[in-house]
């Protein structure tokens, strides 16, 4: 259905008289576009609500609350993406971050390098990230693990946990970073943000004494918040500390709950600790190695 408007994609849409704004822009094949603008203080263009629409990642703290964005850009939106996020991007950070992520998607590998450099150099953490995991890996651009570290650093400064867990990568290959100690203060920042990623990485190396005190309470604290956000490495690390009573009470039925909810979501060692409840007797052979679990 086409509704008469006077708006354009690029026009600025404002005049808060009315509770929203209705906006009709035609795209690729004529077919029209409406949507509906909850009246702002800031009105942004209509280039801009549609790449937000289409191309908007939902990981980059740049994103409005009410833009819900998209994992993966749809294939059938591509071409439509760079259009809208091309205009938008002369005036909005996070449009040429979505742009980037646009022509990534497009197979232009060096005009998203291009699109993710220039989004990073006025401050766009979620730019950032995807500049430094293709330094770092040498996808479409020159390998240079130095800068991407820079890049990784500044993100995690900002309290975003991608920045430690990438950090943590180059260092280690997955495995314990070059320097514990900040990896932990950089996780406490994103923690107290309310990160749920943060709060279990941070959780583990508590219950673990890196980069600081061992704290068996403290890291079962951590795994609680995270856990409430549905956090499934979180909800297996809680079924395995109320199993073995570790930092709080002991509680299997606790722990068979918690494990339950981790293997819905996915996590492999939740569904294994399940089978071990269920089947708790372990037959291994001579040289004390597991060959099945009995079920009584």
């Amino acid at each position: 259905m086409r509704l008469r408007s006077s708006f354009r994609a690029g026009r600025k849409l404002q005049e808060c008289g009315m509770l929203r704004h209705i906006a009709c822009v035609t795209i690729l094949s004529g077919a029209t576009l409406v949507i509906a603008l909850p009246c702002a203080a800031h009105a942004q263009s209509a280039d801009l609500v549609l790449c937000d629409r289409l191309a908007a990642d939902p990981a980059d703290p740049d994103r409005p609350k009410d833009v819900k964005g998209v994992a993966q850009i749809d294939p059938a939106d591509i071409a439509t993406a760079i259009k809208f996020c091309k205009v938008a991007s002369a005036s909005s950070r996070r449009a040429i971050y979505a742009l980037g992520r646009a022509y990534a998607a497009n197979g232009q590998t060096s005009d998203a390098v291009a699109a993710f450099r220039r989004a990073a150099d006025k401050g766009s953490t979620a730019a950032m990230v995807e500049l430094g995991v293709m330094l770092g890996t040498g996808t479409g651009v020159a390998k240079d693990v130095a800068q991407a570290r820079k890049l990784f650093e500044r993100v995690a400064q900002a309290g975003d946990p991608r920045g430690v867990a990438n950090l943590m990568a180059l260092s280690g290959q997955g495995g314990a970073p070059s320097d514990p100690v900040q990896a932990r203060t950089l996780f406490a920042a994103a923690a107290d943000r309310n990160s749920a990623e943060a709060q279990y990485q941070l959780g583990l190396m508590t219950a673990d004494g890196v980069g600081g005190p061992k704290d068996d309470a403290a890291a079962r604290g951590l795994f609680e918040k995270a856990a409430a956000q549905n956090h499934a490495g979180a909800l297996e690390r809680l079924g395995a500390f109320a199993l073995g009573g570790r930092g709080g009470p002991k509680d299997e039925g606790a722990a068979k709950a918690y494990y339950e909810k981790a293997a819905a979501l996915g996590n492999e060692d939740a569904k294994a600790a399940l089978k071990r409840i269920a089947c708790p007797y372990v037959l291994k052979d001579k040289r004390g190695n597991v060959v099945s679990n009995l079920c009584f």
